[in-house]
C-alpha cells in the first residue's frame, strides 16, 4: 500500500471514529438538555399553582381587591381581578406554558372567592425566564465549546492510537513489495520453510542473492527459529533430567517391592529396611514432583506473592534457630546489626533461605561454620549464608542455578536433593525484584548472597 493511500485510510478512519464520538457526545447533551427543560418546566409549573394558592387564600380572607388595588398590584408578579362572568374552570392558560419560552410568558387561573365572586389570578413570569433563558445560552454556549474541543481532541487521541496500525500498515507496505518477486524466489522460500519442523529447529533459512525485503523477513525468520529452539532444547533437556530423577526412586521402590514379594515378608529385618527404604524414596518423589510443580507454576505466572512488610533480620533469625535445632554437625553463627525493612512475601523468602542452609548443610563437612549475615548493600537488603564446604569450580559455577544440574553428581544420591532447590530460591529471588550474587573457592567454602530491595518496594503477585 503506498504511502499516501495509507495515510489516507488512517484519515478517513480517524473521521469516522471521530464523527462516532462527536455524535455520541451530541446526544448526551441532548438528552440532558431535555432532562433539564423537563426539570425547569415541572419546577415553574409548581412555583404557579403555589403562588395562585396563596393569593386565592389571600382572595378568601380579604375578598376580591378592588380595581385601584388591581392597577397597584401591576408593579408586582402577580394580578387579581374581578370578573363580570363565573369562573370557567380551576385552570386557563393566556400565553401560558405552551409560549413559555417567550415573553410575555402569563400563567393564568379562574376562581371563585369564598364570597362567590368570581375572579382570575395572572402570574408574570418573564423575568424569572429571561434568567432561563440566559443560562440556556450560557449553557448551550459552553456545550457548543466542548463539542469543537472534542473534535479536535479526540483526533489527536486517535492519531496516536492509531500510530501502531500506520506502522504496521507501513510494514505491510514494505512487504508488498515481495509480490513484486520472482515465483521462484518465493517457492524457493516456501521450500526451505516446509524443510523445518520439530527434529530440525536447528536448521536456518539461507537466501542468497534476496532482496532487501526477503532478507529482512529470513531474518526475523531465523530470530524466531532461535528462540523456539532453544525453548525446545530447554524443555526437552528439563523432560529428561525430570523423567531420570525420577527413574532411580522408582527403581529403588520397586527393587524393595520385589524383594519384598520374594523372600522378605517373612524376614521381619528385611521387612523393615524395604518399609523404611520405600518410605523414604516416595519422600523423595515427593518434594521432587512439589518442586516440580512450583517451578510449573513459576513458569505460568500462577504463583501468587502476597507481599507485607517485615524485618528480614526475623527470617535470618528463624532459619538459624530450625538450623540448629535439627542438625548438631555444624556450628552456626549469626551476624546483624539492627532491623532491616523490605517489603516481599515472607514465607516464599524463608523458603528460599532454607535452600541456601540445606545447601550449606549438605556440602560442609561435619564441624564446619555456617554464617548467615544479613545487611544492607548498595541500597539493597542482603541476606547471606556462607559456609567451610567443598565450594564450587569456577567451570560450574554459571551453572548452579540450572535445574537438576549437580556440581557433584557423584554425591548426588549421598547428600540428597533434586538439583531444583536453587532454581526455586532464584525464581522466588528475581520475582521480588532482586538478584543472587555467589563467591565460591575450592575447598575454602561458598557464599550465596540474595539482595532484595530495601524499605518498601512493593511487589506484585502473579
Amino acid at each position: 500500500m503506498p504511502k499516501d493511500q495509507t495515510e489516507r485510510v488512517k484519515s478517513s478512519l480517524i473521521l469516522r471514529l471521530n464523527g462516532k464520538l462527536f455524535l455520541r457526545l451530541l446526544g448526551i447533551f441532548f438528552w440532558l438538555d431535555l432532562i433539564l427543560a423537563l426539570l425547569l418546566a415541572g419546577g415553574f409549573v409548581l412555583w404557579a399553582e403555589d403562588t395562585c394558592t396563596q393569593v386565592a387564600a389571600l382572595v378568601d380572607e380579604r375578598g376580591v381587591p378592588s380595581q385601584e388595588a388591581t392597577l397597584w398590584m401591576d408593579a408586582g408578579d402577580y394580578r387579581v381581578e374581578a370578573l363580570d362572568r363565573p369562573a370557567q374552570g380551576q385552570l386557563v392558560l393566556d400565553d401560558g406554558i405552551a409560549r413559555s419560552l417567550l415573553p410575555p410568558a402569563v400563567y393564568q387561573q379562574e376562581r371563585t372567592a369564598a364570597s362567590g365572586a368570581s375572579y382570575a389570578i395572572r402570574l408574570d413570569a418573564s423575568d424569572q425566564l429571561r434568567l432561563l433563558r440566559v443560562g440556556a445560552a450560557v449553557l448551550g454556549g459552553f456545550q457548543l465549546l466542548a463539542l469543537v474541543f472534542s473534535l479536535f481532541r479526540n483526533a489527536g487521541i486517535l492519531s496516536r492510537a492509531l500510530r501502531p496500525i500506520q506502522e504496521l500498515a507501513a510494514a505491510a507496505a514494505k512487504l508488498s513489495n515481495v509480490s513484486a518477486l520472482s515465483v521462484q524466489e518465493l517457492e524457493e522460500l516456501a521450500d526451505k520453510l516446509d524443510d523445518i519442523n520439530s527434529s530440525h529447529l536447528d536448521q536456518r533459512i539461507t537466501m542468497t542473492g534476496a532482496r532487501q525485503e526477503v532478507a529482512a523477513l529470513t531474518e526475523a525468520i531465523n530470530a524466531m527459529l532461535e528462540r523456539i529452539h532453544r525453548a525446545y532444547r530447554s524443555q526437552a533437556r528439563f523432560v529428561s533430567d525430570a523423567s531420570h530423577e525420577l527413574r532411580t526412586p522408582i527403581a529403588v521402590i520397586r527393587g524393595y517391592a520385589d524383594m519384598l514379594d520374594r523372600w522378605g515378608k517373612n524376614d521381619p529385618a528385611a521387612l523393615q529396611e524395604g518399609i523404611t527404604a520405600i518410605k523414604s524414596e516416595a519422600a523423595s518423589m515427593q518434594e521432587l514432583v512439589e518442586q516440580l510443580l512450583f517451578l510449573a507454576r513459576g513458569d505460568n505466572n500462577t504463583t501468587p506473592l502476597h507481599p507485607e512488610p517485615f524485618d528480614l533480620t526475623a527470617i535470618a533469625s528463624v532459619l538459624l534457630k530450625e538450623a540448629r535445632m535439627i542438625d548438631g554437625k555444624h556450628t552456626f553463627e549469626g551476624r546483624w546489626e539492627g532491623a532491616i525493612p523490605i517489603v516481599a512475601d515472607p514465607a516464599l523468602i524463608k523458603q528460599a533461605g532454607r535452600v541456601l542452609m540445606d545447601n550449606a548443610v549438605k556440602y560442609s563437612p561435619n564441624g564446619g561454620r555456617i554464617l548467615v549475615a544479613v545487611g544492607l548493600r548498595d541500597g539493597m537488603a542482603a541476606l547471606s549464608v556462607e559456609d567451610e564446604g567443598q565450594g564450587i569450580a569456577p567451570a560450574d559455577l554459571p551453572h548452579v542455578f540450572e535445574r537438576f544440574y549437580r556440581t557433584d553428581r557423584s554425591r548426588a544420591r549421598q547428600t540428597g536433593g533434586t538439583g531444583l532447590g536453587l532454581s526455586i530460591a532464584q525464581w522466588i529471588v528475581e520475582r521480588h525484584g532482586g538478584r543472587f550474587e555467589v563467591v565460591s573457592r575450592e575447598d575454602v567454602g561458598t557464599r550465596f548472597t540474595m539482595l532484595l530491595p530495601a524499605g518498601g518496594s512493593e511487589t506484585s503477585g502473579a
